[in-house]
C-alpha cells in the first residue's frame, strides 16, 4: 500500500496551511471575542481565497472549481480544520448537492456560487426532526406551476451569511414498515423571497462567529423551476450530500486535533515542575502518546474513506467510521490537552479551551455519533439477514 502524498498533494497542503496561518488565524481572537466576522473582513478573505485558487476547490474544474479528487480535498479540509469554522467557511466549499442543478438553475445558483458571487446554506433540520429527517413538517404544496412552502427550520449553519438555501420539505407521504413517512423534495429558495424570515438562533458554545439560524417559511411561493431534482427524491439527494459532509467533518476534526496535539506537546516540553519538563512524567507523557496514536488512527480512517471514494468504493459504513472515530478522538484529545495545561487550559488567554468547546459539536452535527454507530452496525448485520 502507498501512503505517501504526491508532489501536488504536498503543495496543496503547504498552500492551504500557509493561507490559514497568514490570512485566517490572525483574526481568530477577534472573532472569538465578538462572535462576528465583519462583512468587510469576509469580503477580503473571500477575494484572497479566490485569487489563491482555493475557492470552491471541491467543485469540478469544468464548472470553474479546482476539481480536486477526494483525497486531495480531504487534505484541504484537514488544513482548514486548524482554525474555526467562522473563518474557514469563507474559503467556501459549496455544497456538492448543487451539482444536481439543471438548466437555468446552473446559471442562477450553481455557477455564481462557485464564482463567490452567491452563498448557499442547507435547510434540513427542524425542531421536531433532527436525526429522523423524514418526520419533517415543513411542507411544499403544489399550486399550478409553483409550490407554496410553510414550516420552520433550525440549526441552519451560516444562513445569516447566505442568500439562498437548499431547502428540504415534505411533498407527500408514503407507507413504510415503520409507519407513514414524508416524501422529501429539495428546493432552491432565495432568502429574500417574500414570506422567508431568517433569525439568529441561540448562542452556541462551539465555533463563535459561525451562527446557527432559524428559518421560517410562511406561504412562500417558489416556481417549479426551483425544485432541485425530482419531486419526492430529495432524501436520495440528501444522502449524497451527507457522505461528503461527514467526510469533511472527519477531516477538519483531524486537522484541529493535530494542532491541539502540537500545542500540548510544546507545553509539555517547556513547562517545568519538580525540576524537569512535565512531559517527562508518565502522567503527562503517556496521555501524549495516546493522543498521538488516536490522531494517526483517525487520519488513516479518514484518508481511507476518501481513497475509497476516489475509487468509487466508499460505503456509508466507511464514512460513518471516519466521522465517528475522528470526532470522538478530537473530543478525547482536546479534553486531555486541557488536563495537561492544567488551570491555564481553561483560561481564554490560551486557545486550548476554545478547541475544547469547539470539539463538542462535531459529535452532533451532520449525524450524531449514535447515528454513525447505527449505520455501522446496520451494515454489519444486514448481510446476515438481521
Amino acid at each position: 500500500m502507498q501512503f505517501a502524498l504526491t508532489d501536488e498533494q504536498r503543495m496543496i497542503v503547504e498552500t492551504v496551511r500557509k493561507f490559514v496561518t497568514t490570512e485566517l488565524d490572525p483574526h481568530a481572537d477577534e472573532v472569538e471575542r465578538t462572535d462576528e466576522v465583519s462583512p468587510q473582513l469576509a469580503r477580503r478573505i473571500r477575494k484572497k481565497a479566490l485569487d489563491a485558487g482555493l475557492y470552491a476547490a471541491n467543485m469540478p474544474a469544468e464548472l470553474g472549481g479546482a476539481g480536486l479528487d477526494a483525497v486531495s480535498m480531504t487534505l484541504v479540509e484537514r488544513e482548514l480544520g486548524r482554525t474555526g469554522y467562522a473563518l474557514q467557511m469563507l474559503v467556501a466549499r459549496p455544497s456538492n448537492i448543487l451539482e444536481a442543478c439543471r438548466g437555468e438553475q446552473r446559471e442562477r445558483y450553481l455557477l455564481p456560487t462557485i464564482r463567490g458571487e452567491r452563498h448557499d446554506c442547507l435547510a434540513m433540520t427542524e425542531p421536531g426532526a433532527g436525526s429522523d429527517v423524514r418526520s419533517m413538517r415543513t411542507r411544499a404544496e403544489r399550486d399550478g406551476d409553483s409550490y407554496v412552502l410553510n414550516g420552520t427550520k433550525h440549526f441552519i449553519s451560516h444562513a445569516d451569511a447566505a442568500d439562498f438555501a437548499v431547502l428540504f420539505a415534505a411533498t407527500g407521504t408514503e407507507e413504510t414498515a415503520r409507519g407513514t413517512k414524508s416524501l422529501i423534495t429539495a428546493f432552491l429558495v432565495d432568502l429574500d423571497t417574500p414570506g422567508v424570515e431568517v433569525r439568529r438562533g441561540s448562542a452556541c458554545v462551539s465555533h463563535r462567529g459561525y451562527h446557527q439560524c432559524e428559518l421560517s417559511f410562511t406561504d412562500v411561493r417558489v416556481a417549479t423551476a426551483q425544485r432541485l431534482g425530482e419531486e419526492g427524491k430529495g432524501f436520495e439527494l440528501m444522502g449524497e450530500w451527507l457522505g461528503a459532509s461527514r467526510l469533511s467533518v472527519a477531516a477538519t476534526s483531524v486537522g484541529r486535533a493535530r494542532r491541539v496535539l502540537e500545542m500540548t506537546t510544546q507545553w509539555a516540553a517547556e513547562r517545568e515542575q519538580f525540576g524537569r519538563p512535565i512531559g517527562r512524567f508518565q502522567g503527562v507523557g503517556f496521555p501524549l502518546a495516546d493522543m498521538a496514536t488516536e490522531l494517526e488512527a483517525a487520519e488513516l480512517l479518514t484518508l481511507r474513506a476518501a481513497w475509497k471514494q476516489d475509487q468509487g468504493l466508499m460505503t456509508d459504513q466507511d464514512v460513518a467510521m471516519a466521522k465517528l472515530y475522528a470526532t470522538e478522538a478530537l473530543a478525547r484529545i482536546t479534553d486531555r490537552a486541557v488536563q495537561i495545561f492544567g488551570g491555564m487550559g481553561l483560561m481564554e488567554e490560551l486557545p486550548v479551551e476554545r478547541y475544547w468547546r469547539d470539539a463538542r459539536v462535531e459529535r452532533i452535527w451532520d449525524g450524531t455519533s449514535e447515528i454513525q454507530r447505527h449505520i455501522i452496525s446496520r451494515s454489519m448485520l444486514r448481510p446476515l439477514g438481521s
